[in-house]
């Protein structure tokens, strides 16, 4: 949102006070977004700043809100950089550590998609194992892992110089881990057998996504934190992907 600030006054001359007054926002509550110290999240504060800015259909779609209830003519045109639902970009997944324990504290639901998951959850230290216990309610949590009977493991294994006797091993540690937690919470895991293109974390309504390649593992790779919007397709795909690969895989746990 901060991008659609500096936009609107480069291109029209707003002053931020300008802006602050359209959209129902302090003045310094404006700089914060513009300077990127503070996050809109919230549907009903988009939908406000879209409607302060006459913001057209194509650039309300964008920020994953319904078309205008009035038909406007003309009207600035915003050239967004990015699609509001991606609302961070970490360089890799450590950067995004703290912000992932902190969603997982108060999720209801947890999906993950790994190839073996011992960093993620399968190991004592790893970053998720330990906000899964101690709630009111239990947790509910989903890990894909690659199988490892499947010829899509050896393949991962030599992109990343590893045998695919010990990445195999690394995913059966991980699922006898994961039974462990059945103590603490409602946990199910899967098999899937394709080579891993993504990687998954949901905590409901947020999801982190990363990617793996050749010689790149998946923590390594710049990590996006994207928000359930109304009309984005991201959220979306992401969890209709998910859903299916749990339908077609082989469930362990």
């Amino acid at each position: 949102m901060g991008a659609v600030f500096k936009h609107v006054q480069q291109y029209s001359g707003a002053s931020q006070a300008k802006i602050a007054a359209a959209v129902g926002m302090t003045q310094a509550r404006v700089n914060e977004i513009i300077n990127g110290r503070r996050e809109v999240s919230r549907l009903d504060v988009y939908e406000r700043i879209a409607d302060g800015l006459t913001m057209p259909d194509d650039a309300r779609r964008l920020l994953g809100l319904a078309a205008s209830r009035e038909k406007r003519s003309g009207g600035a045109a915003f050239d967004l950089a990015t699609f509001p639902e991606v609302i961070r970009v970490y360089s890799a997944q450590a950067s995004a550590r703290e912000e992932i324990q902190q969603q997982a504290r108060t999720a209801s639901a947890l999906d993950i998609l790994a190839v073996r998951g011992l960093g993620l959850i399968g190991l004592n230290d790893s970053m998720l194992r330990a906000y899964l216990g101690r709630r009111e309610t239990r947790l509910c949590v989903r890990v894909l892992l690659l199988d490892p009977n499947a010829p899509a493991l050896a393949q991962r294994a030599a992109e990343i110089g590893e045998s695919a006797e010990s990445l195999a091993s690394g995913v059966r540690l991980a699922e006898a881990r994961l039974r462990e937690l059945s103590a603490v919470c409602d946990v199910e895991v899967y098999r899937y057998g394709m080579l891993p293109t993504w990687r998954l974390i949901r905590t409901d309504s947020i999801m982190f996504v990363g990617a793996f390649d050749a010689g790149w593992e998946g923590h390594e790779s710049a990590t996006y934190k994207v928000m359930e919007t109304p009309h984005g397709p991201l959220f979306r795909g992401f969890r209709r992907m998910f859903e299916m690969m749990v339908e077609g895989a082989d469930r362990t746990v």
